[in-house]
Parts: structure tokens; sequence; C-alpha cells
């Protein structure tokens, strides 16, 4: 497979996207499926305007100034929190080329960089730990969320930026998804803020946390699964709604005394009740070595219960909502059903990387729609946080959107 490295000397590629329409935003009605286009990747530790490039958490597409944003999940360790700008070059057939075109740096209130973890501890100061970016469909502007860093009690934030990077303002959140003391509710350090996602219309927005709250049960495991929050808010932070997004059972066995997880790594709305799901999971075999297993989803919402007044999901009645026959069966949480059980959200699968037959499929967190081809049809573009290591890479995956045909 064919991968482009970055120079400076590229840059004319800012705009450029060969073949395809400037329009952007999420096909009308279902995903179908995906067809695979093309991958590009970025050298590892690639020095960009006097940054480190790597930790790529969160993508989406500026469609007024033709350019991508990649946020950096670095928490001010290698350099201050930020974000980049891009532009890609493709077709309905191959992808060509992307390149960065500039980088900016997200600032706090009074105008200064965030801190590392260290000197935050020490000086109180907000560490960022950024997950997903997205651009105002209204006004350009780049909201973030940050899950925090309950290591020093520091809870997680949605934050609005300019596109300079400085701070605009900041939503408020249910108290549900903040730290607490002595962990016996609220949000998972590390598994929280982990999606975000405007409505179609620009009027509201979508959050998703990465794992369950401490109050509503277990992590999955390879026998189960679990539930996790994805909350409807308008931009003033009120809560429009409240969903259980039934996490699938980690798809492997890790190596004994190894590590495995399965949790939500990004969300985007593509209708009033509709959102894909991207889950990803992480495997450590017996030689100590990760395989990622990642599923895209296409959540509905509508049925599912609003449990935005539900202290806790943990223990709770719920019902079946994938079943193929009527009548009750066992809850991903475990929880046995009832006559007042709670129904998360149905979902169906899109798209299985594994089977795509890639010869590296990296830890995806990130994806957005992009420009429509030709035919009309819209691009999804995915990147991987590479983590910073070696070991691994920055991915770009780029997909054709086939939608939902009259009489599917």
């Amino acid at each position: 497979m064919e991968r482009w490295t970055m120079r400076v000397a590229v840059l004319g590629l800012a705009g450029v996207l060969a073949g395809c329409a400037a329009v952007a935003g999420p096909p009308a009605g279902e995903v179908a499926g995906l067809r695979f286009i093309g991958e590009q990747r970025m050298p590892w530790k690639m020095a960009f305007q006097g940054t480190t490039v790597g930790g790529l958490s969160g993508v989406d597409y500026d469609a007024a100034a033709g350019e991508w944003i990649l946020a950096s999940d670095d928490r001010s360790g290698a350099d201050p929190a930020r974000y980049y700008r891009a532009a890609a070059r493709f077709t309905a057939t191959a992808f060509d080329a992307v390149a960065l075109t500039g980088v900016r740096l997200f600032r706090q209130g009074d105008g200064t960089t965030y801190p590392g973890a260290r000197q935050g501890a020490q000086v109180g100061g907000v560490v960022p730990d950024i997950e997903s970016a997205r651009v105002d469909p209204r006004d350009g502007t780049i909201w973030y969320t940050s899950e925090g860093d309950g290591r020093i009690g520091l809870d997680p934030f949605v934050r609005q930026a300019g596109a300079d990077g400085a701070l605009r303002g900041e939503m408020p959140l249910p108290a549900m998804l903040r730290e607490w003391p002595g962990k016996e509710r609220g949000v998972r350090n590390n598994a929280n803020l982990e999606g975000l996602s405007f409505a179609p219309d620009g009027a509201s927005l979508w959050l998703a946390l990465e794992a369950p709250l401490e109050e509503d049960g277990e992590l999955p495991t390879p026998e189960r699964g679990a539930l996790a929050r994805i909350t409807h808010l308008d931009r003033g932070g009120r809560v429009l709604g409240q969903y259980a997004y039934p996490l699938d059972a980690i798809p492997a066995r890790p190596g004994e005394g190894k590590f495995a997880d399965n949790g939500i790594s990004e969300i985007v709305a593509t209708g009033p009740h509709t959102l894909l799901v991207l889950e990803r999971s992480a495997v450590q075999g017996a030689d100590g070595r990760y395989r990622n297993h990642i599923r895209l989803y296409e959540a509905d919402l509508r049925g599912a219960s609003d449990i935005a007044a539900v202290p806790a999901l943990a223990g709770a009645a719920l019902a079946a909502r994938n079943a193929n026959a009527d009548g009750a069966k066992e809850a991903p949480g475990g929880a046995a059903t009832g006559a007042a059980a709670i129904a998360p959200a149905a979902k169906r699968l899109v798209l299985d990387f594994n089977t795509l037959g890639l010869p590296v499929l990296d830890n995806l967190e990130g994806f957005a729609f992009g420009p429509r081809l030709p035919n009309g049809h819209a691009t999804l573009l995915f990147v991987s946080d590479d983590n910073f290591s070696k070991s691994q890479v920055t991915q770009l995956l780029l997909f054709e959107v086939l939608p939902v045909r009259p009489g599917q």
C-alpha cells in the first residue's frame, strides 16, 4: 500500500481536493456501508513548525477553509496542547496525499498555553487530554473535549476556542460527568469524554463516554459488554437527553495477566436520532503485543430510554433492543430485564475494520465526514493515535460512504 511522506515543500496541497466537491457533511438517511479508498501515514515523531506530530486523537473537516483539523492528545508533554491544520488530495479511487499546513496552540483564559501534568500538579493548572475536536458549523470556532486527569483531581471539560486556539468559553457539564473523590461515582480516569459531535443542524452537541460511569457497572470483559452514556446537550450545556449505548464484549481474550479493553473512541451524528459510533478494543497477547479490534456501528436512539435522571445503571433492569425475537434477554450489564426496563440504543454494524486486510490496523481514535465525491457520496476520514510510540503508526484511512438506496 502506497505511503506518502510529508515535506514542507508540498504545502501547496492546501485546498487541493482533486475531483471532489467542496460540500461536506453527513449523508441524508442511513449509512449502508463504507468503501475503502486508501491510506496515508505520517512519519513517527515528525517535526512540524517547532512541534512533534503524534497522538492524533481528533479530526474534523473545515468546509469553509477547505482544510482538515487534527487534534493531538499530547498532555503538553512533548509540546503544548495543540491542533494541526491539514490538506488532503484524493479521488474516488485513490488517496494520494496529505500535508500539514499549520499548527495552533490551545490557550487558557489568561492567554498562556496549557501546562504539562507535572507542572499542572505543582501550580494547580488545567492539564488537557484532548480526545475530540470539532469545527463549529456556524462560525468556524473549534470545540474540544479533555479527559482531565483523575490522578490530580482535574475534571474533564468541553471548551470552545477560536481558530487561533484562544479560549472562547467552556460548556457546563452535568455533575455525573465529573471526577469524584474515592471513585465511588463519576467518570473513570482516562476513559471518559472521548466522543464529540455537532448535530447535523449545528444547534446542539453530542458527548460520548468511552466507558461506563463508576456507578453504571463494570467495564467490558471477554464474556460480557457494558453500557456507556451518550448525552445530548444544547449549546449552553442544558441536557436534552441521555442514552445507554451497549458496548460489545471484548472480542478476543488477552494473554495471561495481560491488558484488554473496549470502549467508544468517537461519534458522529448523522440525523436527529442516529449516530455513527466507533468502538475500539485493544487486546494484549501473551507476547505483550497489542492487536486492535475496531468496529463502526450506527446507533439508533429512537425507542431508547432517556436515562438523564437515572442515577446508576448497575443493577438496572434493561430491555433487549437487538434481540432477533420478541421477549427479554440478558442485558449488556448482566442485569435481568423487567416491566420497567430501560431500553438501550439499538445498533447496527456498518464496518468491521479487521475485515479490510490492512497490513496494520492501529489505534483509530477520530473520524469525520469530508468533501463529497463527484457522485455525491460523502467521504469519511479516520485517524489513529500512535501514542508517540515507535511501535505504532499514525494512519489516515479514507472511505466512500454508501447510502441506503430506495427499496433497501
